[in-house]
């Protein structure tokens, strides 16, 4: 789909959710490049105001930010003021909580705030812009989703299930709101560079992808099928896991795999 029939079909102005780096600044600069007009939300608005600077003066668009928590118990509220007087047709909801290690190690105040951000956040964005989206005929909610949302992942357990509620989520949306004319989607993707990933410092090394070519992906795949795996070796290992594996030979790979890269 060219840049002006994406404009045309999913409108004016998209948000993209946890837009401050990684993937959610490479969504909004695939975005901005289609001349969309955006709102950048995410917790750092100075990181955000920086990439706004940039998307103006690359591509002529109007950027709004606004410092949204995410994981916050009035997010609803806080979203309603940052999209004020926008006609939004286009959601990206990049937002992630993560935590590496024994599940029992990790601090419960931890993962339910994975729960707020990957589950709860996305729900929120759902309910609230698909409503007026579907009573328009029109619009397009793209969910992160990840590889790991498709079987159980040692050390990373509880935010594997987020990914898995953003997929499952999106996959039943994908017909409930086409039917509508709203186009959704859940990308799964692999490991990225991102600085996020880079931060979490892996011992090892896996096949990355660049987060352009994420968003470039998901973008492109928006309103052909209800989820996508970015990148051909991730597809290609997708079915390794999925169909080759059994499902307690593929949770045994996805533990091996994860702490040969994290465990000291």
């Amino acid at each position: 789909m060219s840049a002006a029939r994406f404009a045309e079909r999913y409108g004016k102005c998209a948000i993209v959710a946890g837009a401050s780096t990684g993937l959610g600044a490479a969504f909004a600069r695939e975005l901005a490049a289609r001349k969309l007009e955006l709102l950048l939300l995410a917790r750092r608005k100075d990181a955000l105001d920086a990439l706004a600077a940039e998307l103006r003066a690359a591509h002529g668009v109007a950027v709004r930010t606004a410092a949204v928590d995410l994981g916050a118990a009035d997010l609803l509220s806080q979203l309603r003021a940052a999209a004020a007087g926008l006609d939004v047709g286009l959601v990206v909801y990049n937002a992630a909580h993560s935590l590496i290690g024994p599940f029992l190690e990790q601090p419960l105040d931890e993962k339910l705030r994975i729960i707020d951000v990957n589950c709860r956040g996305p729900l929120v964005f759902a309910d609230e812009f698909g409503r007026a989206m579907a009573a328009r005929g029109r619009g397009g909610i793209v969910f992160m989703a990840s590889m790991a949302a498709a079987q159980g992942s040692p050390l990373v357990a509880t935010y594997a299930a987020t990914k898995a509620f953003d997929l499952v989520l999106a996959e039943g949306l994908w017909d409930e709101l086409g039917a509508h004319g709203v186009d959704v989607i859940a990308c799964r993707a692999g490991a990225t560079r991102t600085p996020n990933y880079e931060a979490s410092k892996p011992s090892g090394k896996v096949p990355l992808m660049e987060p352009e070519a994420v968003a470039r992906r998901a973008l492109d795949s928006l309103g052909k099928r209800p989820s996508v795996v970015p990148g051909f070796v991730n597809r290609l290992g997708d079915v390794f896991m999925t169909r080759l594996l059994s499902r307690r030979a593929a949770i045994r790979f996805m533990g091996k795999t994860t702490r040969r890269l994290y465990t000291r």
